[in-house]
Order: structure tokens, then C-alpha cells, then sequence
């Protein structure tokens, strides 16, 4: 099964509040990208998405430049009627981050709760940097947060790779300045914690070759 039709039965198959990584409002994403902003007019991609209330969030705080992507249209079609008319200030894109194209230096902040984790491939791991790298501005901050070393070794049927903060900045390589990073123990329906490693990074101002 590929990867868009996995996430498409994930999100056919059960409601919102019903997944392991769901929580009502995303309180450490939603206070690393307001310390990585300039403002609520700095561009923000949630990468990722799925059904998170984040863009919510976002949207109610004032941010005006807002940009969600998601593998599954199921996801993205679930924010835009939860939204309402609100959801014409979303720019919305269904695509695989590892294949879609962005524009040069598009957006101030990226934010990406437990994608990155998905990439077990190494291939499929330089498509993403490669990604952030072209989208993300000089001096823009990335937030990727990602089972830590004692979490699981797999989720919602995939395996995946975990970090901690180390590991995990060393994926970005010299060209990104580690800024933060948080430790955050995710509690599941089934009440299992789950250690969660956040890390906001800031972008080099040099231009990398690519």
C-alpha cells in the first residue's frame, strides 16, 4: 500500500479525536511558531496537517498567511468544512512533501508534527531536507517535532525513525542553527505516554547549492 493510500484510509476510517496523536489544540507547536514568527504576517506551512485543529488556532490568533499540506484530500476536505467560510484564508495543498513542488523561499516558518518520522528511506529523507531547503527563507525557522528515543518504534501500521535532539539536527546538517528543542510526553487514548522531541531550528542566511 502506498503512502496516499494508507493516510486516505486512516482518515476514511476514523474520526479526528480517535487517533493516537490526536489533541484538542496543539499548545507547544502553536508557542514555537508564535516564537519563530515575526508576526501574524509571517507565512506559515503546516506540513503535514492531517485534521489538526492548528490551523484554527492560527487563523483565531491572526495569522494571515496560512498553508496546509496533506498526502490525504479525506484530511484536507475535513479542515475546509470544519472551517466553514474561514477556510478561504488557507491556502490548501494535497501532495506527497517529498514530490510537491514549492515556491524559492515561500514561507517564514515550517512546522511538521510527526511527518519527518514517516521517513524511514534515506532517499525519501533528502527529498524532505531538500524541500525545506528551497522553501524555507534565510533566516525562516523550521519546528519538526518526532518520536524521541524511547518512544515507539512504529505508528498507525508504519514504522518509523526516532530522535532525539541531536540526531535529529544533525538530518538538517551545518546550513541550519539549532534555536530549541523540547521534550514532550504525548499521552494516547489507550493512555500510553509517548516521548515527543520538538526542535525549532533557524535557517542559515547563506543560500545552500543545490
Amino acid at each position: 500500500m502506498d503512502a496516499e493510500t494508507h493516510w486516505e484510509k486512516i482518515y476514511t476510517e476514523k474520526a479526528p479525536d480517535s487517533v493516537s496523536w490526536y489533541r484538542p489544540h496543539l499548545e507547544t507547536s502553536l508557542a514555537l511558531i508564535e516564537q519563530a514568527a515575526a508576526g501574524c504576517s509571517a507565512s506559515v506551512i503546516d506540513v503535514g496537517g492531517g485534521e489538526s485543529t492548528l490551523v484554527d488556532d492560527l487563523l483565531a490568533r491572526g495569522y494571515e498567511s496560512v498553508t496546509v499540506l496533506d498526502i490525504s484530500h479525506t484530511a484536507i476536505d475535513a479542515n475546509r468544512k470544519r472551517l466553514g467560510k474561514t477556510s478561504e484564508r488557507v491556502r490548501w495543498r494535497v501532495a506527497d512533501i517529498t514530490h510537491v513542488d514549492l515556491a524559492l523561499s515561500a514561507y517564514d516558518v515550517w512546522h511538521d508534527r510527526a511527518v519527518f518520522h514517516f521517513l524511514t528511506s534515506p532517499s525519501d529523507r533528502l527529498a524532505y531536507l531538500r524541500q525545506v531547503t528551497r522553501a524555507v527563507k534565510p533566516g525562516g525557522s523550521v519546528i519538526v517535532s518526532t518520536f524521541g528515543p524511547e518512544g515507539p518504534t512504529r505508528c498507525s501500521g508504519l514504522e518509523v525513525v526516532r530522535y532525539d535532539t541531536e540526531s535529529l539536527h544533525q538530518q538538517f546538517g551545518v546550513h541550519f542553527r539549532l534555536l530549541d528543542s523540547r521534550k514532550e510526553m504525548h499521552r494516547t487514548r489507550s493512555r500510553r505516554s509517548t516521548p515527543v522531541s520538538s526542535l525549532r531550528r533557524s535557517r542559515a542566511r547563506e543560500r545552500t547549492p543545490h
